[in-house]
Order: structure tokens, then C-alpha cells, then sequence
């Protein structure tokens, strides 16, 4: 196992990563449930989507965990998923097949930016000072994951907010306010236990304090109601009969075979696979940085492997193309872009840094096939607080920042404080790229901008025209 993993080298052992495993797993298996519920809202038959989520989980995290030795766990990305169903489907009016299509065309142009090491010059290009502001900003979005997930804060409407109509009369509206919940219903209770016991235990310095935290605080949510075995639409064997459906109907007449059969829809066409492949790479990018560059799970020598441009020399190299493989394998199976998950950050923080965290992951990706409801029994109050501990352990990156050089303090502002805000880690570093462009033209530094950061920085100005325009 140590030969495998390299398990001393990294400063781990076999039950560290076992717990970290597990607590990876708790963190992320809201997906197994959730994806199929979002993906069957256009038609898409809930056991194929349900089955297909699991075995792309599993075959993206094993091949990050046998092939790049990180303890990144892979599944269908949250956001991505809405952007097939609402954005693409709904709004564009394109079938799930042509979706689905779009999506293995995306990990088809990932896997080409990887091999040909664009990726990795992206990575190499962003300064420091950024680095420091997405390890620390992914930090404050886990938090705010966890917090929205334990249900301690509601949106509420502000009378204050006011629109002009075009007639010039002005008349009151609302808009959505985040504010504290009334801490009076027992699934914010539990998450608040959960919250406390986490904190204790983690100061305390217990050994698993976050998984012993799931765990207890669900089975303190049993008497509380909270804690209950879920169920699935339909049984396995149902499910595995439907997955012919989804199996390779990218490849179909009705996805790859119509996809550009319409010549007036291939501007349309580019666009959106354009918006989903910028999107899957930064919020990979952003995820390997944020996660990485602390724990020190992509070593100096990963860093001096950047320079490298034949085969795949570091960990860096083979997680990156790791993540480009899987979104292809998912969209063969039957689901929207499968990528690196930020929850894998639950994991790290309990001590997972090799690929044995991911196997275990993976093994229990497997197990859940059987024992979904049983899974599902674990409440959002009982891994929302590990993925604030999380969050808190992360913002340590802001401390290497020049905060009282605006020049430096700008640009890791935005990047920190909108991925947050806007619930995404992509639009979190457009707008610390953004930004950093800004200042340092200004500031009669252009030239300190690395001629790839200006290309990101332009792409991503263009995904913003593409999606105004969609």
C-alpha cells in the first residue's frame, strides 16, 4: 500500500487516509440524489442519470486516485448541471442528447489543453498573490456551502430596492436579502450541535474530528426526525435496465448526428460548448490551487514540472488530465460535465493526500449503487459543519497577501470575495484576472502580465458577452 500510494513520503498513513476517504464521500454523496432529480427534468430517465452519476464518480475518482496519486474525488459538477438544464436545454432549446454531445465535445477540448500542457501554463501564469486569493476566496465559498447547506440563512425581500419603469414612475419592487433564519426549527439545531462538536473537537486536536462529527451528529438526528432512510424512484434493477438510454446517446442521431446538422445554429453551438469547457477548466484550476497549494499536495518539484512540455511528469500533470477524461466518460454514461469537487477539501483537511483517499471514495461510490437510501439518510446539518471547519482552516492563504497594497489587495478582493457571491469558482478568477489586468495597466505594469493570463482574461470577457447573448 505504501509502495502504491507513497503513503510515508507524504506524511500519511493507511487510517488517515481511510478517514479522509469517508469524509469526502459524506461531503459530495448529496449527488448521487440530486444530479438524477436536476438531469430528469428533461427527460432524461431518472435510474440512467442515477446509475450513469455514480459510475462516472467512481471511474473519474479512481483514475485521479491510481493515475495522479491526489486525493481529489470527481462526480457531476453542481452548476454545470443547471447551466444542461436550464441554460442549454431550456433556454436554448436543445435536446439532452445534443446536450450530452456538447459535453463530450467539452472533455474532448480539455483533454487536448491538458496534453498540450495549456492548462498547466494557465496555472503557471497566475501570479502568487492570486493563488493566495482563490486558495483563501475557496475557502469562504466551501463556508458559505456549508452555511446554506445547514440552513442558517434564509433570503428575504428588501422593500428598500426600488425600480425605475420605463414610463419614468418609480415604484417599489424587492430583491432577494440574505439574512440569519429564526433559530427555531430542529434541522438548524442539529446543525448548530454539529457546528459546535466539529469546532471542539477539531481545537482539541482529535484525530478524525470531522468525520467523527457526521457521524455523531447524525445519529443525533435520528430522535430529532432528521436522521431517516430516503428512498429511490425505482430499484437498481430498474435503473441498470434504463441506462442503455442514456448509454452513448451523445453519439446518437438524436445528439452528435443533428448537433450540427443545423449550419445557422453552429454559432449557437460553439458558444455553449465554449461557455461549459471555460467553465469546467477554471473551476478545476481553482480547486487544484486552492486545496494544493496549503496542504503541499503538489510539491515543489510539481511546481518546477510546469516547465516541463513532454509527457506527464508530476501529479499536477496527471490530475489535470485526470479531470479532462472524466468529463467525457460522464457524458458517454449519460450526465452533464463531471469534474474535480471542491468537497474533496473535507477530505484534505482530514488528513487525505494521497490517491488512497480518492480509492476509498470511489469504493464507496460503488457501495452506494446498493445502499442509496441508506446514504441519503445522512442530513445536510450533519456535513455542512465540516464544510465550514473547512472553509475556516482555508482562509489562512489571505495572511500572504499585501493587503495595504491596493495593487495586490484589488485584485485577491475580487477573486476572494465573488466566488462566494456569485457561487462560483470560474467567476471568482475572472474577476481577480479581470482586475489584476486593470491595475497593472493603470499602474503602467502591463508588461508584468503574463501574455496567457491576457488571453484567460479575454476568454472569460467573451463567456460573459456569449452569455448575455444567450
Amino acid at each position: 500500500m505504501d509502495r502504491l500510494f507513497k503513503l510515508k513520503e507524504n506524511g500519511t498513513n493507511v487510517r488517515t487516509e481511510i478517514v479522509a476517504g469517508i469524509t469526502t464521500f459524506f461531503a459530495m454523496a448529496y449527488i448521487i440524489i440530486v444530479n438524477p432529480n436536476m438531469l430528469a427534468q428533461t427527460g432524461m430517465p431518472w435510474g440512467a442519470v442515477f446509475l450513469a452519476t455514480i459510475i462516472a464518480s467512481v471511474i473519474g475518482t479512481l483514475v485521479m486516485g491510481l493515475f495522479a496519486n491526489v486525493p481529489y474525488a470527481q462526480a457531476p459538477g453542481m452548476g454545470l448541471n443547471a447551466f444542461f438544464v436550464y441554460t442549454v436545454c431550456f433556454g436554448l432549446g436543445f435536446t439532452w442528447q445534443q446536450a450530452l454531445a456538447m459535453v463530450f465535445i467539452c472533455g474532448i477540448v480539455n483533454i487536448i489543453i491538458t496534453v498540450t500542457k495549456v492548462r498547466k501554463l494557465i496555472i503557471k501564469s497566475i501570479p502568487e498573490g492570486l493563488q493566495n486569493a482563490i486558495g483563501g476566496g475557496i475557502g469562504i465559498f466551501i463556508a458559505y456551502i456549508g452555511i446554506k447547506n445547514a440552513g442558517l440563512i434564509q433570503f428575504t425581500s428588501d422593500p428598500g430596492t426600488y425600480t425605475l419603469l420605463e414610463s419614468g414612475t418609480v415604484v417599489a419592487s424587492s430583491s432577494a436579502v440574505p439574512a440569519i433564519v429564526t433559530l427555531n426549527t430542529p434541522a438548524v439545531w442539529l446543525a448548530l450541535i454539529g457546528l459546535a462538536l466539529t469546532v471542539v473537537l477539531l481545537v482539541l486536536k482529535v484525530k478524525g474530528a470531522i468525520l467523527i462529527s457526521i457521524v455523531a451528529t447524525t445519529i443525533l438526528g435520528i430522535p430529532m426526525g432528521l436522521t431517516s432512510m430516503g428512498s429511490t424512484p425505482i430499484s437498481f434493477i430498474d435503473a441498470f435496465q434504463q441506462l442503455p438510454t442514456t448509454f452513448g446517446a451523445a453519439f446518437g442521431s438524436e445528439g452528435m448526428g443533428s448537433l450540427f446538422s443545423d449550419v445557422s445554429k453552429l454559432p449557437l453551438v460553439l458558444m455553449t460548448i465554449f461557455a461549459f469547457s471555460l467553465s469546467d477548466t477554471f473551476d478545476t484550476i481553482g480547486t487544484f490551487i486552492g486545496t494544493g497549494r496549503k496542504s503541499g499536495i503538489f510539491s515543489a518539484e510539481d511546481q518546477e514540472a510546469l516547465e516541463s512540455s513532454n509527457g506527464f511528469k508530476s501529479k499536477m500533470d496527471r490530475a489535470l488530465c485526470a479531470d479532462a477524461v472524466a468529463t467525457s466518460v460522464g457524458a458517454v454514461l449519460g450526465t452533464s460535465n463531471t469534474t474535480t469537487y471542491v468537497e474533496s477539501a473535507a477530505g484534505i483537511g482530514a488528513g487525505g493526500r494521497t490517491g488512497l483517499t480518492s480509492v476509498v471514495t470511489a469504493l464507496l461510490f460503488i457501495v452506494s449503487i446498493f445502499f442509496a437510501p441508506l446514504v441519503s439518510a445522512v442530513p445536510s446539518a450533519a456535513t455542512a459543519p465540516a464544510l465550514i471547519a473547512v472553509g475556516i482552516m482555508m482562509l489562512s492563504a489571505f495572511k500572504e497577501i499585501k493587503w495595504e497594497e491596493l495593487e495586490d489587495a484589488i485584485p485577491a478582493f475580487f477573486a476572494g470575495i465573488f466566488m462566494a457571491l456569485c457561487y462560483s469558482i470560474s467567476y471568482g478568477i475572472a474577476a481577480g484576472f479581470i482586475f489584476y489586468c486593470i491595475v497593472k495597466t493603470v499602474r503602467g505594469k502591463a508588461k508584468e502580465i503574463h501574455p496567457i493570463l491576457w488571453v484567460a482574461t479575454g476568454l472569460f470577457v467573451l463567456n460573459f458577452i456569449v452569455l448575455a447573448l444567450l
